[in-house]
């Protein structure tokens, strides 16, 4: 979800106008999954394992634009700073007028700071707030208009046997983990928006309004504070408005850029968890809301479980996410995903799951639970700015 009129602006499909381009325009995608085909695998020596990954990313179709851009963003850097231990997977969601340069942008500068931190592997979680700090300083200060646009920002650095999750935004994600003869998802992250009663009361402090758009239209009671969740919601998600404007309608609470929407709370600040894998880890996910926006974290799971390749994984989730987008809504979103296969992991000396949630200035809480390549000596990098003709 994001800016109002761009993401997260669900309009129920109730016309077959169009339908013939739509069924071309997702035949187009077909062959675009076809063409993104890349499966590619990377030791961690220090503990033993490999990791197997893939990625996908396609554009939306939008009716009144249809060669509108893809806003989506994803990186792909292994051996961070020269080691063979520290790997990095990101997906960044752009929004607004000019999303996608935000998210090429927070793409190229985030993994960069990261890469040059020195402290690093010593400590991670300060490493990633910092980077995280200066990106979104950066992107203010650059030539790129981000007052009503900007990114979201999920990524994973591995490090030997541990997962560090840092996430701004509604994009996602999720591990799984084999539970006896289930394979069950755990969120390796938490949506970012005011179904959240914890960012909500932080916004509202702010001085965030914080309505539906049919609450802002007068359509619906704007006392009613109160949405349910994500999950069972079907209608205009809440949004944050300006106290005097009508603007500028985000449904995420935590973004990079969105210049506006910092006056009344949105902040890049991430929310880091901390996960030391076990055997039990098969892989994780790591998508935009395209993906979750219709699909669970469990569905996705169990879509990725159901195949030994997971190139073919990403295949058919996208495909399923693609179908009920169209089912259901006027439209579709960017869609990435990015599925990285643990393979080889028999060492760890941890039983169990444990996730840590760390937020820069509070306690930690606790929670159980094609392309070309651009290579050099230090590392391999795979994104979307290196995909040449691959939308048609």
């Amino acid at each position: 979800m994001g800016c109002v009129h761009g993401k997260g602006c669900c309009v129920k499909n109730s016309s077959s106008d169009g339908d013939s381009r739509k069924h071309g325009f997702h035949h187009s995608h077909r062959k675009n999954i076809l063409a993104q085909r890349v499966l590619k695998n990377v030791s961690v020596p220090s503990h033993n394992f490999v990791l197997e990954y893939t990625f996908l990313t396609l554009r939306g179709y939008y009716p009144d634009s249809l060669d509108k851009q893809n806003q989506d963003n994803f990186c792909i850097r292994t051996q961070i700073q020269g080691n063979p231990d520290i790997h990095f997977f990101g997906v960044f969601d752009g929004h607004g007028q000019f999303g996608s340069q935000c998210s090429n942008f927070v793409r190229d500068r985030l993994v960069e700071k990261l890469s040059n931190d020195p402290a690093l592997v010593e400590d991670p979680v300060r490493a990633y707030n910092s980077a995280f700090a200066e990106t979104n300083h950066e992107l203010h200060t650059s030539d790129i208009d981000d007052a009503m646009s900007g990114t979201t920002a999920i990524t994973v650095l591995v490090v030997g046997d541990t997962l560090y999750v840092a996430n701004v935004g509604d994009s996602r994600a999720v591990i799984a983990a084999k539970n006896g003869d289930r394979i069950t998802a755990e969120d390796l992250s938490s949506d970012q928006t005011p179904f959240r009663r914890d960012e909500y009361e932080r916004v509202k402090l702010c001085g965030a309004r914080v309505l539906s758009v049919d609450q802002v239209e007068g359509i619906k009671d704007p006392n009613i504070q109160h949405w349910g969740n994500e999950e069972s919601w079907d209608g205009d998600p809440p949004r944050l408005w300006l106290p005097h404007g009508m603007y500028p309608g985000t449904a995420f609470t935590r973004s990079l850029g969105d210049r506006l929407a910092e006056t009344i709370g949105v902040v890049a600040t991430p929310e880091v968890s901390i996960v030391r894998l076990t055997p039990n880890h098969l892989f994780f996910v790591v998508a935009s809301d395209g993906i979750f926006e219709f699909l669970s974290s469990q569905t996705v799971v169990d879509m990725t479980a159901r195949y030994t390749d997971p190139r073919d994984a990403c295949a058919a989730i996208t495909e399923e996410s693609y179908k009920l987008w169209l089912e259901l809504v006027n439209r579709t979103d960017d869609i990435t995903i990015i599925i990285v296969q643990i393979k080889g992991l028999s060492n760890s000396s941890t039983s169990g799951v444990e996730l840590s949630e760390v937020n820069a200035g509070t306690a930690t809480r606790t929670r159980k639970g094609t392309s070309d390549t651009s290579a050099t000596t230090e590392f391999n990098v795979y994104s979307q700015s290196s995909q040449r003709s691959i939308e048609s």
